[in-house]
């Protein structure tokens, strides 16, 4: 028997930071909170140094 699974998806916007520290940090805040609600990065896009970092989020329905 095939049981497909249904996933949520969701795409956060993380503002970019002067310091790459302050940036990690934002970052691993993030990601905590969201693991514990059941969310898995699937995917993290930074297109330039200044621009947000868009992460890309899924859990099972």
């Amino acid at each position: 028997m095939n049981h497909a699974v249904s996933w949520e998806q969701k795409v956060l916007e993380i503002k970019p930071k002067l310091f790459r520290k302050d940036m990690l940090a934002d970052l691993n805040e993030v990601l905590k909170r969201e693991g514990q609600q059941g969310w898995e990065l699937v995917n993290a896009v930074q297109c330039a140094a200044m621009n947000p970092v868009l992460l890309f989020l899924k859990r099972p329905r």
